[in-house]
């Protein structure tokens, strides 16, 4: 059996401003105003980013790390179906509300986990020791 995805931290990251990126793009103010999800991050100081990836990491970064390992190519970045997120996310999710709300939980996160794994970068080695800028 394999064991948990092993993620460097710079995917780490990418992965968690990858998925606030997704979170402002869905604010309907931002797109009333016709600003984009980068300009808006681009835009945010350093703590209001560090607002939005802390609320944001206890939602993410459990998920991420309890993945299980796959093999990932060089050149390509770890891929997961929704069904293996969302097992995933249900077991962190647990008992603690109802059906439905659970339901929708596990719907969210794991979108927003999908979301994340999007924003990881493509490995250059298959033991993700190198990144992009150091080749």
């Amino acid at each position: 059996m394999l064991g948990p995805m092993r993620f460097t931290e710079h995917e780490l990251t990418a992965a968690l401003a990858g998925a606030a990126k997704t979170v402002l793009a869905a604010d309907r103010r931002l797109r009333k105003r016709g600003v984009d999800a980068d300009t808006a991050w681009e835009r945010m100081d350093r703590y209001q980013r560090f607002k939005v990836l802390d609320a944001l990491g206890d939602q993410v970064l459990p998920v991420l790390v309890a993945l299980p390992d796959v093999d990932v190519a060089p050149g390509t970045r770890p891929t997961y179906d929704d069904a293996q997120v969302a097992e995933v996310v249900t077991g962190l999710v647990g008992q603690r509300r109802g059906r439905l709300r659970r339901a929708v939980e596990v719907k969210a996160r794991t979108a927003l986990v999908q979301a994340a794994l999007a924003a990881v970068p493509p490995r250059l080695d298959p033991d993700a020791l190198l990144r992009p800028d150091e080749s």
